[in-house]
């Protein structure tokens, strides 16, 4: 069976992407599952240069194939916050909650809609080369956290096309 670390120590990331994997012959390890996983600064300017980073430094430590991501929310109105820095939108030691509380503050200064999207970024690297992928889904953000599902900013996000949040 292959290996492919996922570069990440985020429980709700991992989980997605073990989803997509389920039906693969693959043994999916993270930094949860292996010793001193290498503290990787997000110093990129983008969303692919974050997941390249990881990615890269993972390989380079462990020497098997890894996954890097990097995904947030890109909000119109607030020309692209908190974008690439999601996590950590409310400070280094954010949480959910904080940031969640941060962006309603910030984009109920402006009218609604509160367009925005989440993006993601998915790079793999083998030691040779990076293949990267990029996705995007569309939407609106409310200023009242609807359901429990999910993490990050589920709860305030609706996709295009739709009336529940990501949470719900």
């Amino acid at each position: 069976m292959k290996k492919i670390i996922i570069a990440t120590k985020n429980k709700g990331k991992l989980n997605d992407i073990k989803e997509i994997f389920k039906d693969q012959d693959v043994e999916i390890l993270s930094f949860l599952d292996l010793d001193k996983s290498p503290d990787v600064e997000e110093t990129g300017k983008t969303f692919e240069e974050n997941a390249k980073l990881k990615a890269k430094a993972c390989f380079d430590k462990y020497g098997i194939p890894s996954i890097g991501d990097d995904s947030g929310l890109v909000v119109e109105q607030l020309n692209g916050e908190p974008g690439i820095y999601s996590a950590r939108y409310a400070g280094e030691k954010a949480n959910d909650f904080l940031n969640n509380e941060k962006l309603i503050k910030e984009i109920q200064k402006f009218p609604e809609p509160h367009r925005a999207k989440f993006v993601c970024v998915v790079s793999f690297y083998d030691g040779e080369k990076f293949i990267s992928a990029y996705g995007e889904v569309n939407g609106r953000i409310i200023t009242e956290p609807r359901g429990k599902n999910g993490f990050g900013y589920d709860p305030l996000f609706i996709p295009n096309g739709y009336d529940k949040t990501f949470g719900e």
